[in-house]
């Protein structure tokens, strides 16, 4: 005798309306309303300071400890690089110097 499997019901999510499709309502209600001689400036500044701190918001910010962590990795390969340079300005004018004092 065969048993028979069954699946397991999925478990529905419940319906959310996510980011994009809210902001894209809320951009076809902004053309709705604004008035057909054209849109103001004001609009448009107003538009895009929103979607500014919109994005801004989505940004993974980085803990203190890590930002600390990163500042001394790049002031640590600027003081490296900066040696580098040095030294290779150094012998330049060093071989330059003495090529043309032949």
């Amino acid at each position: 005798m065969v048993d028979k499997v069954t699946k397991p019901k999925s478990i529905e999510k419940p319906k959310t309306v996510s980011k994009a499709k809210s902001v894209e309502k809320a951009k076809r209600v902004e053309k709705t309303s604004t008035s057909s001689s054209g849109k103001k400036k004001g609009n448009r500044v107003t538009r895009w300071w929103r979607s500014t701190i919109g994005e801004l918001r989505k940004v993974s910010w980085p803990t203190p400890q890590e930002a600390w962590r990163l500042t001394k990795v790049v002031l640590l390969v600027v003081f490296v690089m900066a040696m580098i340079l040095g030294l290779l300005d150094f012998l330049f004018s060093r071989g330059i110097a003495a090529l043309v004092s032949i």
